[in-house]
């Protein structure tokens, strides 16, 4: 793992029952002390589905590994996590990715380990093409009197989130039989 790589870690917590408001209010306490740390570039609160069970994950990221253990490692969290354990039902899990693999992760599997690179540059490939094709031409029509490197920018942000929301989370579902195995 590159130290001085971009790295994401993804925490999960299983709420107790009846307790889910004071784990939010402990979230944005956590989350904006994380905030005053070295590299931190932000965090993100996925809340679950209603009816779908009670597990929060929080998504941190950091510009490097070393920033980020520095957070994971620090009083100040370890202080946070001593307030949370009455709120939680299990230990917390972490989860570090410091690449593509975060667009390899299927709900609910957090624990399998990532897909061989050549398949997740195949799929990524896959998902270019597909964007390109299907979405760009469209958009190229809507941008075409914009300069140069604007019409460029905004079609790479469509693409790239066209890419995390969408098209991975679905090609990783289609594709999960041969994506995972060997």
């Amino acid at each position: 793992m590159d130290p001085h790589q971009h790295v994401t870690a993804v925490i999960t917590h299983r709420v107790r029952p009846g307790r889910e408001a004071g784990y939010e209010a402990w979230i944005k306490g956590i989350a904006a002390d994380a905030r005053r740390f070295d590299g931190h570039l932000g965090v993100h609160i996925l809340t679950p589905q209603l009816g779908g069970g009670s597990d929060y994950a929080i998504v941190l990221q950091f510009d490097t590994c070393p920033h980020l253990e520095s957070w994971l490692q620090s009083e100040v969290r370890r202080g946070w996590i001593e307030r949370v354990m009455p709120l939680i039902s299990e230990q917390e899990s972490i989860q570090v990715l410091t690449g593509l693999e975060a667009w390899f992760r299927l709900p609910g599997q957090s624990t399998r380990p990532s897909p061989r690179r050549y398949k997740q540059a195949l799929l990524v490939w896959l998902g270019v093409t597909s964007v390109a094709l299907l979405v760009s031409p469209h958009v190229a029509v809507w941008l075409a009197a914009w300069p140069w490197a604007l019409r460029v920018s905004v079609n790479a942000a469509i693409t790239v989130v066209l890419l995390t929301y969408a098209v991975m989370p679905f090609l990783t579902r289609r594709f999960q039989g041969w994506l995972f195995s060997g």
